[in-house]
């Protein structure tokens, strides 16, 4: 899949306010501060389609992206950071949930963890949802290059054994180096097919 366009169509919080399109949606999902921006403009070639920020906690709403006129790309709130209020926390969880749970053009979610930091309660009940509603979902482990190779495939081994899950179904990513965005786009396009093969 070689991306021609990408634009920013609209910010949403509830189901109302989602783009009315029948394009398949690939949605990114993650902790605050895991790269979800980053690894977007990687995919996109561009370096502010979806604003960076040293800010944990700044995406604070569903962003759709519309990407070739083939797919829409979306952008979920990042979770898991403490100096967000509690009440803004509480919004994230049914905000999050309600999109995976009613959006029939979802077809797929990339969940980012950082590959130096151990699984949490968050990423376990993300992949407990994805799993529940029964939509694919694909582990990207993002900040690849900030470890060798070795320390790598040690935490790897470690991620995968705490999903109880195959190493090789792990998709080691870096949005400086770009290590893994082809292996992320054959994920995508193999999902978008899937939609235009229905």
């Amino acid at each position: 899949m070689i991306i021609k366009s990408a634009e920013f169509i609209k910010s949403a919080t509830a189901p109302d306010q989602y783009p009315e399109t029948a394009l398949p949606e690939i949605a990114f999902a993650g902790r605050s501060n895991v790269g979800k921006s980053s690894l977007i403009n990687c995919l996109v070639n561009r370096k502010n389609l979806v604003k960076t920020s040293s800010t944990p906690g700044k995406t604070r709403l569903i962003n759709f992206f519309r990407i070739n006129d083939e797919a829409m790309f979306v952008d979920l709130p990042g979770y898991g950071y403490a100096k967000v209020s509690k009440q803004e926390k509480k919004k994230w969880g049914p905000m999050v949930e309600t999109y995976l749970a009613d959006r029939p053009s979802l077809m797929g979610v990339m969940l980012l963890m950082d590959i130096r930091r151990q699984p949490r309660e968050d990423e376990f009940l993300m992949a407990q949802w994805l799993s529940h509603y029964e939509i694919p979902g694909t582990i990207i482990l993002t900040k690849a290059d900030k470890l060798k190779k070795q320390a790598r495939q040690k935490q790897l081994s470690v991620i995968a054994r705490d999903f109880d899950l195959p190493a090789n179904s792990f998709i080691l990513f870096s949005s400086k180096t770009g290590m893994g965005r082809e292996d992320v786009m054959g994920v995508i396009e193999h999902l978008i097919m899937q939609e235009n093969d229905d």
